[in-house]
């Protein structure tokens, strides 16, 4: 990469070209310390009835029958509903990319189909070397039916374009294919929950063998862990190379472009990602 190009992208990334900034660990990235639920007391125990004073009889009368006591049930803590994970869902899917895009586009298997505009298959050159996928379309990307069109978007497009790359791009050798893990938006840009996931599992996986990139990009938390079928953190998964696939493909995590955004220190670190998926690609990964 000549240092023109490098030098530009640090300029629009707001990054010192000459001093790396201090970066600080990801807040979203810290992990929550396990609930814990105080056992209830024991009921006390009822005070002793005083003795009698008057002489027992000589023949004491028959003891009534003991009735059975119950023991104090527990009180059950209440616990936050979770989406329960759906098993994997099997489905026969188009092995072409124009029957697999109708289906995608009349998909019904998860309620986010009652709530979108318009179904984001993905875009880009369809042999490109260069996979990169994120987590779901948001408001923007809903309205226009592709990925990455908003602010999140425009980053992500001058990051490609730092390392010679591009979705428009007509030469394979220098395209990059982008999609999401969801292809419908989640309300409120919220998270997708396990079963929305489950339910586009089978469109990912095809979309993934139809390009047969030489790289995958997982942009984000929600991709990492999809693809990599685990709950560990980001910051756990990023810096070193997984195998994605029947294939083995190499598979490497960074930062969303949302959250660059959002803490701009950490630009910095998506920049190293960046060079080390530009130098992958020229070794031919």
């Amino acid at each position: 990469m000549d240092a023109a190009r490098r030098h530009r992208y640090l300029k629009l990334m707001g990054i010192d070209a000459w001093r790396l900034r201090g970066a600080e660990p990801d807040p979203l990235e810290a992990e929550m310390p396990p609930a814990t639920v105080a056992e209830a007391a024991p009921p006390a125990r009822a005070a002793a009835a005083p003795r009698p004073t008057t002489p027992r009889p000589s023949a004491a009368p028959p003891r009534p029958a003991a009735v059975p006591r119950t023991a104090p049930q527990p009180a059950t803590p209440s616990l936050v509903a979770t989406p329960p994970v759906a098993a994997p869902r099997v489905v026969d899917v188009p092995g072409d990319w124009t029957g697999l895009r109708a289906m995608v586009s009349g998909c019904d298997a998860c309620k986010l189909c009652a709530t979108r505009t318009n179904t984001v298959f993905g875009i880009g050159h369809e042999s490109a070397p260069l996979m990169v996928i994120g987590e779901g379309p948001g408001a923007d990307e809903d309205a226009r039916g592709e990925p990455f069109v908003g602010r999140a978007g425009q980053l992500l497009d001058e990051m490609l374009k730092a390392i010679g790359r591009s979705r428009g791009e007509a030469d394979p050798a220098r395209a990059v294919f982008i999609a999401n893990v969801v292809k419908c938006r989640p309300p409120g840009n919220r998270d997708p929950q396990p079963d929305e996931v489950e339910a586009c599992r089978p469109y990912l996986d095809r979309q993934i063998e139809l390009v047969q990139p030489k790289l995958i990009v997982a942009l984000g938390r929600v991709a990492a862990q999809r693809l990599l079928s685990t709950d560990q953190p980001l910051s756990r998964l990023r810096g070193q190379m997984h195998r994605y696939g029947p294939r083995d493909t190499p598979l490497l995590i960074t930062y969303h472009p949302a959250y660059l955004l959002r803490s701009p220190r950490e630009k910095a670190k998506s920049w190293a990602d960046l060079k080390q998926i530009h130098r992958l690609l020229g070794a031919g990964a």
